[in-house]
């Protein structure tokens, strides 16, 4: 089993979608897609009198966002970054109590956020997009309170961030490990 923590405003989440189930595909792993929400992205605006500190982090930020549109378009991904980034936690408490394959919910929300800049913190709007995939009703208050232990369980464990990747007792951040990720579950398959 690989457990794969995931945040639908997490730009690194939404381009590590495909891979994953690529993977997954190919090695015949199930995944366990848990709710993370990390920190929104957001490149500081350029300020008159920014000091080095600040400069840095922009120019950072920048290029991060560039990277993350260079690899959106090598995978054939609409990407827009919003000038305000929107919300997730409503798309995640509803994906910490989801039953079954949630690969369609998952599709939706990250297409809903990174093409559309639908806030998915909103319980109106994430409330559409599980009706477009045939789930009728979420029960919001025991969905953020799942969200709330899984994010303690996950800080726990050491994650952080999202993507984060958990096998075999081995934390990854970040789809660039998938080539690691796939030796260990080939060493698993071969044991």
């Amino acid at each position: 089993m690989l457990t794969l923590y995931i945040d639908f405003k997490s730009a690194a989440s939404y381009l590590a979608l495909e891979p994953t189930l690529e993977l997954a595909r190919e090695t015949g792993i199930a995944i366990d897609w848990r709710p993370f929400s990390a920190r929104p992205f957001s490149v500081p605006e350029k300020q008159s009198d920014e000091t080095v500190g600040e400069r840095h982090r922009r120019v950072r930020a920048a290029a991060q966002r560039d990277i993350h549109l260079h690899y959106a378009a090598l995978q054939g991904r609409d990407m827009r970054f919003a000038e305000t980034p929107a919300g997730s936690d409503a798309a995640l408490a509803a994906l910490a109590v989801m039953d079954g394959d949630p690969l369609s919910f998952l599709r939706a929300a990250f297409a809903a956020y990174w093409t559309e800049q639908m806030d998915l913190a909103d319980e109106t709007v994430v409330e559409s997009l599980l009706h477009s995939v045939g789930i009728d009703r979420v029960d919001w208050g025991s969905a953020r309170t799942k969200l709330a232990a899984i994010r303690t369980q996950a800080e726990e464990s050491g994650i952080f961030e999202a993507p984060s990747y958990l096998i075999a007792d081995q934390l990854f951040l970040g789809r660039e490990h998938l080539p690691w990720i796939r030796s260990l579950i080939a060493a698993e398959q071969r044991d």
